[in-house]
C-alpha cells in the first residue's frame, strides 16, 4: 500500500482517500452499536456489584470513533467513564487501579450472557495502577476487532453546556500535575474537549487527517514504534489546514504536502489554541509561557495544557522528518505536468499572546 499511495497522483488522492480509507458504511454502523452496547452497560450495570456504592456520571466516546477520524480497518474507541467516587485527579491517580479490576471483573461476566466476545489485553499488566484496560470486541456482525481502551476518570468539566471551561479547572490541574510531577497524565478527563475539537471539522478536513495519519502508519511499520504520537500528527493536520485555507473545501495535495513540510521543520514548531484555556487567567498564563519556551518541538494538547504531545522524542521526529522529506518527491505530490504541487504557507511557530 505504500507503492500505492506513493504513486497516485496528486489529483487522485480524494479518490485514494475514498477507496481506501473511509470506513465501510455498514461496518460504522455495527461499531457504533458495538460501542453503545458497551456505553451502555459501563453506565447502568457495571457497578451494581461493587463492595462499595460507585456512581457513574458519564461515558464519554473518545479516540477515532468518537472524533470521526477513523481509518477503514483500524477503528478504535477510548471510553472515559467519568466516576463521582473520584473527587481530584490526586483521586484518580490512587484509585484507577481498582475500578480498572472491578471494570474487568463485570465485563467478563457480562459477555457470558450476550452474544458478544470479549478479549483482554491489560495495558502494562506488571502494573498494579494500570491507567486504562485495553481489549478487543468482536461480534457476529462485525467483521473485525475493535479496539478499545477504557479509563477511569475524575469529571472535573462536569455536564458541558459552555464552550469554555471555567479557568479555575485548568488552575487546579496545572498546580496538581505540579506537584504529582504528571503533565499530560489527566489528559482523559478533558476527552469531550477533545472529541469537540475535531468532531465538527469539515468533512474533507478529517479525509486530510485520516491521510495523514496512513501515512504516519506506514511509517511506523517501517521505521519501528519509537515515533512521535499520532496525536501529534492529527493536531499538526489541524494547525495547517487554519493558517493554510480555512474552508471546507480545498486541494488534498496542497494541505498533505504542508503537513509533510511542517514535520521536516520540527525544530521550529511550537503550535498551541486558545479554544478551550487562555492567557486571560494569570494562573494559566504564567504556566502556558512556561510550556512554549521548552525546547521544540511543542504542540500542546488543545485540551489539556499541561500536555506537550510533541515532546520527549526527538530522536522520533528526526526519523519521521527524514521520512517525510523522502515522500515530498513522490508522484503523490507532483501535478499533471510533472511540477509540484504548491504548499500551503504555514508557519511553523505560531506567535506567543501576551
Amino acid at each position: 500500500m505504500e507503492q500505492e499511495l506513493s504513486r497516485t497522483p496528486a489529483r487522485d488522492l480524494d479518490k485514494f482517500i475514498e477507496d481506501h480509507l473511509l470506513p465501510n458504511t455498514n461496518f460504522r454502523t455495527d461499531v457504533r452499536a458495538a460501542i453503545n452496547t458497551i456505553c451502555d452497560f459501563l453506565k447502568e450495570r457495571c457497578f451494581q456489584g461493587a463492595a462499595h456504592p460507585v456512581r457513574v456520571s458519564k461515558v464519554v466516546k473518545g479516540g477515532s470513533s468518537g472524533k470521526g477520524t477513523a481509518l477503514r480497518g483500524r477503528s478504535d474507541a477510548d471510553l472515559v467513564v467519568f466516576l463521582n467516587n473520584l473527587h481530584s485527579f490526586e483521586d484518580q491517580l490512587q484509585r484507577r487501579g481498582e475500578f480498572i479490576q472491578e471494570i474487568k471483573k463485570q465485563l467478563y461476566n457480562f459477555q457470558r450472557e450476550r452474544d458478544i466476545w470479549v478479549k483482554f489485553e491489560v495495558q502494562s499488566s506488571w502494573w498494579s495502577n494500570p491507567r486504562a484496560l485495553s481489549f478487543k470486541l468482536s461480534s457476529p456482525q462485525l467483521r473485525q476487532e475493535v479496539e478499545f481502551d477504557v479509563l477511569p476518570a475524575y469529571d472535573v468539566l462536569g455536564q458541558l453546556n459552555y464552550s469554555k471551561p471555567d479557568p479555575q479547572n485548568y488552575a487546579d490541574l496545572i498546580r496538581e500535575c505540579t506537584f504529582l510531577g504528571k503533565e499530560g497524565e489527566f489528559s482523559a478527563c478533558f476527552t469531550e474537549l477533545q472529541r469537540n475539537f475535531l468532531r465538527n471539522r469539515p468533512t474533507k478536513l478529517k479525509s486530510l487527517i485520516r491521510l495523514v495519519k496512513y501515512w504516519y502508519q506506514l511509517c511506523k511499520e517501517k521505521l519501528g514504534k519509537s515515533l512521535p504520537p499520532q496525536y501529534a500528527l492529527e493536531l499538526l493536520t489541524v494547525y495547517a489546514w487554519e493558517r493554510g485555507s480555512g474552508f471546507p473545501e480545498f486541494n488534498t495535495a496542497e494541505g498533505f504536502r504542508a503537513v509533510l513540510e511542517l514535520v521536516t521543520k520540527y525544530r521550529q514548531l511550537r503550535v498551541y489554541w486558545t479554544t478551550y484555556y487562555d492567557f486571560g487567567d494569570q494562573r494559566v498564563s504564567s504556566y502556558l509561557h512556561k510550556q512554549l519556551r521548552k525546547d521544540r518541538p511543542v504542540i500542546l494538547d488543545p485540551a489539556d495544557p499541561t500536555g506537550n504531545v510533541a515532546g520527549g522524542r526527538p530522536d522520533g521526529w528526526g526519523r519521521l522528518a527524514g521520512e517525510a522529506v523522502a515522500w515530498l518527491r513522490y508522484p503523490c505530490f507532483k501535478s499533471w505536468d510533472g511540477f509540484p504541487v504548491r504548499s500551503w504557507d504555514v508557519p511553523p511557530d505560531k506567535e506567543t499572546c501576551t
